[in-house]
């Protein structure tokens, strides 16, 4: 895996609109990330090995993306200590609320951030914010971003 900040996995190929959205807004405050296609249920190895990488990779955030049980984010942060986001995807019960409440409800000493459903941006926004703890470029392209967002022209 080439260096990254940010691995950003999801569990099928179908998300990968949804979660191409999240890798572009890394992009926009310059955040190197990588996008994997990789299922909890039906390759765990590639999802330990992808999370076991993104550390010697540089990674310091893993956003994970999955509808339906949402098992990727919870099983990502059981690999790892690196801050992990879940993004609901609305692909199983009406509204994305099983994805939700699956990616929710971790137990005791494995947590996984949450955003809304189907808000693969806000993960991206919510990594630089960690990402911008100790990154002054980012910590100032996230100050842009609210400005524009304050004068209406940011999405």
């Amino acid at each position: 895996m080439e260096p990254v900040q940010v691995l950003i996995i999801t569990g099928s190929e179908s998300d990968l609109p949804a979660m191409e959205q999240c890798r572009e807004m890394l992009g926009r405050f310059g955040v190197a990330s990588a996008l994997e296609v990789a299922s909890a249920h039906r390759n765990p190895e590639k999802v330990k090995q992808l999370v076991d990488e993104a550390a010697s990779a540089g990674a310091r955030v893993i956003i994970a993306g999955a509808g339906m049980s949402a098992a990727l984010p919870g099983v990502v942060a059981s690999y790892t200590d690196l801050p992990v986001i879940g993004v609901p995807l609305d692909s199983g019960m009406p509204g994305g609320i099983d994805a939700l409440f699956s990616i929710v409800q971790m137990p005791t000493g494995i947590p996984v951030a949450a955003v809304a459903v189907n808000g693969a941006k806000n993960a991206a926004v919510l990594a630089a914010r960690i990402l911008a703890l100790d990154d002054d470029a980012v910590r100032q392209k996230l100050a842009e971003y609210r400005q524009e967002l304050a004068e209406g022209s940011g999405k």
